[in-house]
């Protein structure tokens, strides 16, 4: 199983960006692809937001309504559409992959949000 995400950058607090991560190589029926983010000095990754592969969503509390997540199952690539950024969306963004509670990550993308 392989993820690349793409897609970080810098934007202006209230700007908006699109993260992608292409998925390859899950063999089952039954997954969730979900995006962690690694904030500045902590080492701990918090959820963000995930999709099932049944299209089952959930959110953080802190990015509803601003972030949403989709995926494509025939380009094989999940999308974060991440709007009304803060200062404290500001970290690294990871793609995850759980297959039967197999944990799969991809590199990272940055994502930095300027005041």
């Amino acid at each position: 199983v392989q993820l690349v995400e793409s897609g970080g950058g810098l934007v202006q607090a209230g700007g908006s960006l699109r993260l992608s991560c292409v998925y390859s190589g899950i063999m089952f029926d039954d997954y969730t692809i979900g995006w962690f983010r690694q904030a500045p000095g902590t080492a701990a990754r918090e959820g963000v937001s995930c999709i099932s592969s049944h299209g089952r969503t959930t959110y953080a509390d802190g990015v509803k309504g601003r972030f949403t997540i989709s995926s494509d199952n025939a380009e094989r690539t999940v999308y974060l559409e991440m709007n009304s950024l803060k200062p404290e969306d500001t970290g690294v963004y990871y793609c995850n992959a759980n297959i039967l509670s197999r944990h799969v990550w991809g590199q990272g993308t940055q994502v930095t949000v300027s005041s």
